[in-house]
């Protein structure tokens, strides 16, 4: 996934879940946040961000802010892509690259099943499987969680999943981890405990868990590699 043109700021507020106060060439400008997670690890004052300038003069705000520089001690800073838009297209870059069910599989977005919406079906010949994407945005030391925030709707869609398996479908969950330098991933069970047992479930009920993490730079995101699912 590539943006058209980006340029660094400066973090300074983010007065609500939708905007932030940035600092471009030492005047404050406004810019939308591509994530509506609480993200308080990373937007931090001071924290280093990248805008995707909008390509639509008629706007409200002309930047979006889609990745942010985390400090770490003793490290480089981590570059995070934290547009909440981008796991989509980088899973369907990456499913077409790896084929789950065949080389020749159909694929489709936004498919309604029961009282769900999946990112993705998967068809092939007589196999079809369903496909949630989960964006991954918080790390600590190396290890990737999801989520950053009590999610009632991600617990309702790996209870969809499950559902799913009882007709005859397959289902799989994607986490697209939106960084490098990830060793392994697990559930967040700290903010919300419901997610990861209902995530440990669907893989009891043959729900496929999948990571991958991605490569970044602040004017593009795409795929990696796997990463290890600790449940």
């Amino acid at each position: 996934m590539q943006y058209k043109k980006v340029i660094a700021a400066t973090f300074l507020e983010r007065p609500n879940r939708f905007i932030a106060h940035v600092l471009v060439n030492n005047e404050k400008k406004v810019a939308h946040v591509k994530n509506t997670g609480r993200c308080k690890e990373l937007l931090v004052p001071g924290a280093r961000v990248y805008l995707a300038v909008a390509d639509d003069p008629s706007r409200k705000t002309a930047y979006d802010l889609i990745a942010v520089e985390k400090k770490r001690d003793g490290k480089p800073p981590l570059l995070i892509n934290m547009d909440a838009q981008a796991p989509n297209a980088v899973a369907a870059e990456y499913l077409r690259q790896h084929a789950l069910l065949g080389v020749d599989a159909e694929l489709r977005r936004e498919v309604k099943y029961g009282h769900s919406r999946f990112d993705f079906c998967i068809k092939h010949r007589e196999r079809v499987a369903f496909l949630e994407v989960k964006g991954v945005t918080l790390e600590q030391s190396g290890h990737a969680y999801f989520p950053d925030a009590p999610t009632e709707r991600g617990v309702k869609h790996i209870e969809e999943l499950i559902a799913c398996l009882a007709e005859g479908y397959e289902a799989y969950i994607l986490f697209v981890i939106q960084m490098k330098e990830i060793h392994a991933f697990s559930p967040n069970d700290q903010t919300h405990p419901a997610f990861g047992d209902a995530l440990r479930r669907a893989a009891a009920a043959g729900v496929r868990i999948l990571a991958i993490d991605c490569s970044v730079s602040p004017d593009r995101i795409c795929f990696g590699d796997p990463v290890q699912v600790i449940l």
